[in-house]
């Protein structure tokens, strides 16, 4: 059973995805003032527009 947060991503899967460092995710997760899309437990979701404002920054 599929739910909504299925197509959520992990700061990790986000630096997965743009094949850089946690870190740099992390980083650019605080400079840019996201917010969390939802929270499981204590892993921060955020959604997939997200990638694209994070590649601008590190780029």
């Amino acid at each position: 059973m599929k739910t909504e947060q299925s197509d959520l991503l992990t700061a990790g899967n986000i630096a997965k995805a743009l094949s850089i460092s946690d870190a740099k995710v992390k980083k650019a997760i605080t400079e840019l003032g996201i917010k969390p899309t939802a929270k499981k437990g204590i892993c921060n979701l955020y959604s997939k527009d997200v990638l694209a404002k994070i590649k601008a920054t590190i780029k």
